[in-house]
């Protein structure tokens, strides 16, 4: 990063017990010295915001009388009141709920948690599996595929603003910042459904390229209280912090920090257990920096904020064999396309090189351990069979993949 201004992040106290007032003051603080963002959303005439929020009404966990697992309201109100006094954007906020919706239990509308405050605030809530969306392609060409599916009211903003909870995940150690971005993918008709990107091995370099296309102008985590564990059903944890920062992997690459965990770890690793740390992939690949050395921070809050840590389901042995298989079907179809015409327009599950699943969508209405059978440790590789190959998936992710294992010697 010679030559190029550190990226900001700021961590600051904020009480559980806070006021409204005092929760506005504490986020005021926090993103004060971000001045590069607030030239950027002053001078916007859009703004995009994604809450980590969408969830079944029914099933809301709280902790001290706060969101354990969202963006607690008091945090989202101080989010859009600084918009609403700083900007004079057309604000709205952009939500895709798998939870809601035809042939559900619920509304979308009834799993937006926060839509009481976005009534509000006079912010527009937007339904990211609505039309209009459109494919844009990933600058640079993409690490995972040359482009995703999104809606237009993110595409098209002049600054998008990511507000998240701090929490483990199962799959990818933390969910963070960059992982909010995930639930932007439209789901089908008009995209891929969201099992399709979150796949061992594909889903940390999604996440950099959503973080690459969408490019967050400011990132803020709800550190109030957090959950360990994993994103859902988790173990609150009181931490009494929010964070600000302009750039989302520096943000990310902080809060981790505060978690207790390294920024800059790496599977097997802990809590990296499941997968890449996708933090490390943007470091790696020019998305800003998950070094912290490198990064303009300062905290109020000392780390670890609390004891945190990602639930392992499957052993480490299974989890090894799972990323060697995948990387072995996903190549095998690469270096075979022709024979697998005959699903041109459908969905195909790969396992030992055959075709053990093949269907129009991507609802199998079994579990993968199930269709799995007697080979439990080979993964099933999912794939949409397009003679044209237009997603254009990286395969050079699984040759390298599979060259990282050998020098670990797994």
């Amino acid at each position: 990063m010679s030559g190029e201004s550190k990226p900001i992040v700021r961590a600051v106290h904020c009480d559980h017990r806070a006021s409204d007032e005092a929760v506005y003051e504490a986020l005021q603080r926090a993103t004060a010295p971000l001045e590069a963002a607030w030239a950027k959303l002053k001078a916007a005439k859009t703004i995009s915001i994604k809450f980590n929020q969408a969830w079944r009404p029914d099933e809301l966990r709280y902790h001290a009388g706060r969101l354990q697992e969202l963006v607690d309201f008091q945090v989202a109100r101080a989010v859009l009141r600084l918009l609403r006094e700083n900007t004079s954007a057309d604000i709205t906020c952009c939500e895709i709920s798998v939870m809601g919706g035809a042939g559900k239990q619920h509304t979308v509308e009834e799993t937006i948690t926060l839509l009481p405050v976005l009534r509000e605030f006079d912010v527009p809530f937007v339904d990211g599996d609505q039309p209009p969306a459109r494919s844009v392609a990933v600058p640079g060409g993409g690490l995972m595929f040359a482009e995703y599916v999104l809606p237009e009211s993110v595409v098209d903003a002049d600054c998008f603003v990511s507000v998240q909870t701090a929490k483990n995940h199962k799959f990818m150690g933390v969910t963070l910042a960059l992982k909010n971005l995930f639930g932007l993918c439209t789901e089908p008709p008009l995209g891929r459904p969201r099992h399709y990107y979150h796949h061992i091995i594909r889903l940390p370099y999604v996440l950099a390229d959503l973080g690459r296309t969408i490019h967050p102008t400011m990132n803020i985590i709800d550190a109030i209280i957090c959950q360990a564990g994993r994103e859902w059903g988790g173990e609150a944890r009181v931490c009494d912090a929010l964070i600000a920062g302009d750039q989302v992997t520096a943000t990310d690459a902080v809060v981790t920090h505060l978690m207790g965990h390294d920024p800059l770890g790496d599977w097997p690793d802990m809590p990296y257990g499941r997968d890449r740390n996708p933090g490390l992939v943007c470091h790696e690949n020019g998305l800003g920096t998950a070094d912290l050395a490198a990064i303009d921070w300062t905290s109020e809050v000392e780390a670890p904020m609390g004891d945190f840590y990602a639930d392992q389901l499957d052993a480490e042995e299974t989890v090894t064999s799972w990323r060697r298989t995948t990387c072995e079907q996903a190549l095998h179809y690469r270096d075979h396309m022709a024979q697998f015409t005959r699903y041109a327009g459908e969905f195909i599950l790969l396992q030992d090189r055959e075709v053990v699943w093949h269907g129009p969508s991507a609802d199998w209405h079994r579990s993968r351990r199930e269709i799995a059978g007697n080979r439990p440790d080979s993964a099933l590789w999912l794939k949409y069979v397009d003679p044209d190959e237009c997603e254009q998936e990286r395969y050079n992710v699984y040759e390298e993949t599979l060259e990282r294992l050998d020098e670990q010697g797994l």
